[in-house]
């Protein structure tokens, strides 16, 4: 049986996980580590403040959801301690995930899968929009998210930008046309530029949990495709894929597009 530890084991995503894993038949929950939440239980398991506790109760992966500065400490503790990571924490910039490359090599023998979102239909979602973009020229993004998420634009609608970017280019199509506006008359309604000039637009409402649509236009048509959670649950299938698969991947994962063979 396989023996997980939850960074952020009192937060709104890392008290999910740790849900996820205490109902699951192959995996146990042997640690949970949140300063914000020391000496709650969760299951049978006391909340710690130290990442020591994955140490001493053995653990085979941790599981982080907290924030980029945190989970970079978190990832650096697990890497030099040979304890298999899976990380759903997004806002980390591009040197940050050069750094992860660093800390888990491919035969370094401990690993990481890091994943933007781990709900498989927006795995989907960014496999299909990177379909699309090698033949539709026009494309938006438009991510929505709860009132409390700290980073915009999200990490799916970053990496839905960069994967749809690569896919032309590996398809000769190029970069995307320039953006024909001339004026904006109030700064930012265009949004975001992203990697490939995809406009981003992030969207931050109170209900709402992690939505995204991506809009290709091309004359006289158009293509959308929508992916929703509606709840935090929709993330668990993926993350328990992940904590079963990433000792049997080597170095550092980004994304479950290779988990789930797209």
């Amino acid at each position: 049986m396989l023996r997980v530890g939850v960074f952020g084991a009192a937060g709104r995503m890392g008290s999910t996980v740790c849900q996820a894993v205490l109902v699951s038949q192959d995996i146990e929950l042997v640690a949970a580590i949140d300063p914000g939440g020391t000496g709650a239980v969760v299951g049978k398991v006391s909340i710690s403040s130290s990442a020591q506790a994955l140490v001493d109760a053995g653990a085979d992966v941790a599981v982080d959801f907290t924030d980029a500065t945190a989970a970079l400490a978190n990832l650096r503790f697990c890497a030099e301690r040979g304890i298999h990571a899976v990380c759903g924490t997004t806002g980390l910039s591009g040197p940050e995930i050069d750094d992860l490359r660093r800390l888990f090599t491919p035969d370094g023998g401990v690993n990481c899968v890091w994943a933007p979102n781990f709900a498989l239909g927006a795995v989907i979602m960014i496999h299909l929009a990177e379909i699309a973009a090698r033949h539709l020229d026009g494309v938006e993004v438009i991510e929505l998210h709860h009132d409390r998420k700290r980073d915009a634009p999200s990490g799916t609608a970053l990496e839905t930008a960069r994967r749809m970017t690569q896919a032309r280019v590996a398809a000769g199509k190029g970069d995307w046309p320039a953006d024909p506006t001339e004026q904006e008359t109030v700064p930012g309604a265009r949004g975001a530029s992203a990697e490939g000039t995809v406009r981003v637009h992030s969207v931050r409402l109170p209900g709402l949990v992690a939505h995204q649509e991506v809009i290709f236009g091309a004359p006289g048509q158009s293509l959308s495709i929508r992916h929703d959670s509606y709840d935090r649950f929709s993330f668990m299938p993926g993350v328990l894929l992940a904590v079963r698969e990433v000792a049997n991947r080597p170095g550092l994962t980004i994304g479950l597009g290779q988990l789930l063979g797209l």
